[in-house]
């Protein structure tokens, strides 16, 4: 079986069996491939050798050995490992391998640092600015303005934000219905400034993008489609520059969510259900941001600081 065939059937049992995300699948297909280049197994070498005499467990580790002396991070690596392991457990249950070689690879664990988070007095300089932009009734320019406000709001990711529809929306209860990896379904809430934000995009900003082709998509990009992530990631660069605060992915605007939301006192529980988090270890990663914060409260209140 060619190596094409081969990751055409791993990708159909990603999506169809394993139910991940197309991010997820196009990830896992790429380190893939970086796999099989390590190992010379493309189907246009001079002399194509078959997947089991040369993926083996020593192979694997020489991959990774590669990957980090070029630079890669751990959580890099993790991933990678990650995506070998699933597919050598696949490849071996479909008698493609007569042993499962990642059965003896260690992961390594991955970094526990975060994305850049903006601070109240950002994120307050930076929306201000996407709703001074969007006063001149710009569809774009309220489409972003709205975008941000809900990113921030709800602390959704990027890619859930770009797939909302219309019927994602519970007015009555003000929160959004988000979709999130695993085809897991969570309610959050959002309040008043993304609303109002929300509104504008919808009364002024929507009609004027939408075409036939729009569907039921919330959020449109400028030929009336379900607006691209890519268009999303580079608003929000821009507007990161023109309001002069650090430069942030979307990424980042959900960990200035979390971050922001236990600084207000809200518990780890609770912040783990708004951004969907499979487990609470993940979320846990947010509790060491704060503690700067902490510290100056110590410093301020305690009489033996």
């Amino acid at each position: 079986m060619s190596e094409a065939a081969v990751l055409e059937q791993w990708a159909t049992h990603l999506s169809d069996v394993r139910g991940l995300s197309d991010n997820t699948v196009r990830a896992y297909l790429a380190d893939l491939h970086s796999l099989l280049d390590h190992l010379d197994l493309s189907d246009e070498s001079p002399a194509p050798r078959a997947l089991a005499d040369v993926l083996t467990t020593r192979a694997l580790r020489g991959w990774l050995a590669a990957l980090a002396e070029a630079g890669a991070s751990r959580s890099t690596l993790a991933r990678h490992t990650a995506s070998a392991r699933s597919f050598t457990e696949w490849a071996h249950g479909r008698g493609l391998l007569p042993s499962d070689p990642a059965l003896q690879l260690l992961s390594p664990r991955p970094d526990q640092r975060l994305p850049e988070v903006l601070g109240h007095g950002e994120i307050t300089r930076l929306l201000d600015r996407a709703r001074q932009e969007a006063q001149d009734d710009a569809p774009q320019a309220l489409r972003d303005w709205s975008a941000l406000e809900m990113l921030y709001a709800t602390g959704t990711r990027i890619a859930e934000l770009c797939s909302l529809d219309l019927d994602s929306v519970m007015s009555s209860t003000q929160s959004l219905r988000v979709v999130g990896k695993g085809d897991k379904e969570r309610v959050v809430p959002f309040g008043d400034p993304a609303a109002q934000a929300l509104q504008a995009w919808m009364d002024r900003g929507r009609p004027r993008l939408w075409t036939p082709a729009s569907g039921s998509a919330l959020y449109l990009g400028a030929r009336g489609g379900r607006v691209d992530q890519r268009i999303m990631r580079g608003a929000l660069h821009r507007l990161t520059a023109r309001a002069g605060v650090h430069d942030v992915a979307p990424h980042g605007l959900r960990h200035t969510a979390a971050t922001h939301m236990l600084e207000g006192g809200a518990d780890l529980r609770s912040v783990q259900e708004l951004l969907g988090h499979a487990s609470l270890q993940t979320t846990q990663r947010y509790t060491h941001v704060d503690s700067a914060r902490l510290s100056a409260v110590y410093r301020q209140a305690h009489p033996r600081a």
